[in-house]
């Protein structure tokens, strides 16, 4: 198989959601990586058989899903009906991750990253460790072999589960328990709410929490200073 190779300029990209309701999001936190070295990348996901040869004698390498995206970003890798693997593997979320462009990989992982193509527009699939092999992977090569910092700026290793817990309460109080109170209020019976009012707290709970299916509060983003380099949480356009 001839291999159709594409440059890729070094620059900035972000990967990731800052959506976390059940429908509509997906892998985060949201974040900015920066690449400052320069790939060739296998313009088109590669067979897995032939890729191997290739592997093997270290002439390539499997592409992460930031020089993934950053290629995505200019135009240049391609796809029709292919689930294609990276070297990416997480727990489910990018917390930790460096922002270098290496390849984000965690100790006891439980799913590798891949992308989807269809109809020529890929999404992002997390496969379960020990899930059949993907039939495709994508490519890179590295033009100088180029340490990595260090010390590179990463993500915080934890997302801020107290920030999220208050919004949670917040979200169960405005959404579910007082319109269920204010329902009540103008339609139920006389006395309902002082011998009910449990009833309305724990439907408005359960209101809250199957909002989560559509919708929550955009989360912090992350994005990498233009100056300094420095990662800095954004809740505004990273780029």
């Amino acid at each position: 198989m001839s291999i159709e190779w594409a440059p890729v300029v070094p620059g900035r990209t972000e990967i990731g959601s800052d959506n976390r309701s059940i429908l509509f999001g997906g892998i985060g936190p949201k974040h900015m990586v920066e690449i400052r070295y320069g790939y060739s990348i296998a313009k088109h996901p590669v067979p897995i058989l032939e890729a191997e040869k290739l592997l093997e004698s270290k002439e390539v390498g499997l592409a992460s899903e930031s020089e993934w995206k950053l290629a995505l970003d200019q135009g240049l890798i391609f796809g029709d009906q292919e689930l294609e693997k990276l070297s990416d593997c997480c727990k489910g979320h990018y917390w930790g991750k460096a922002l270098d462009g290496r390849s984000h990989s965690e100790d006891d992982w439980t799913f590798l990253i891949a992308k989807q193509w269809s109809s020529g527009k890929p999404t992002t699939r997390l496969l379960a460790k020990g899930s059949e092999p993907t039939k495709f992977v994508r490519l890179v090569k590295v033009e100088d072999i180029t340490e990595y910092t260090t010390n590179p700026q990463r993500l915080p290793p934890n997302r801020d589960t107290s920030s999220i817990l208050k919004e949670e309460i917040l979200i169960a109080l405005f959404v579910g328990i007082i319109p269920s109170f204010v329902w009540a209020y103008f339609n139920a019976s006389e006395g309902y709410i002082k011998t009910g009012w449990p009833g309305l707290v724990f439907g408005g709970l359960i209101l809250g929490l199957f909002s989560m299916i559509f919708w929550r509060p955009k989360t912090t983003s992350y994005r990498l200073g233009i100056n300094c380099g420095i990662v800095k949480p954004n809740r505004g356009k990273l780029l």
